[in-house]
């Protein structure tokens, strides 16, 4: 993928994530996008962060103990993770849902 692409495909997707948790305005969660990193920094101390890492071309994404490394899937349109083929969107759903204790949509 060109550098292009991928700062504009990344971009989207943090911006999406963005918007999306930063309107559940929820009190437990605190959602700052700052260039090509996006923080979810949580009530209990926690934080999740989630990135554009464009020399590999992935974004990644660490919560708790677990990362992930999601490359872009043109036929699908979709950051998927390789190792575990989970899907950016509904993975950061599940883990941010999972943390609050309340379902997540993304």
């Amino acid at each position: 993928m060109e550098q292009k692409d991928f700062f504009k495909l990344s971009a989207k997707a943090l911006e999406h994530i963005d918007a999306r948790l930063g309107a559940l305005e929820l009190e437990e969660l605190d959602v700052q996008l700052a260039g090509d990193v996006l923080t979810l920094a949580f009530k209990d101390g926690g934080r999740f962060v989630i990135n554009a890492h464009s020399a590999a071309g992935q974004i990644w994404m660490a919560a708790g103990t677990t990362a992930w490394h999601f490359d872009f899937a043109a036929e699908q349109g979709r950051w998927i993770a390789r190792k575990t083929d989970e899907e950016l969107m509904a993975t950061v759903a599940r883990v941010v849902g999972a943390k609050l204790g309340t379902e997540v949509s993304l």
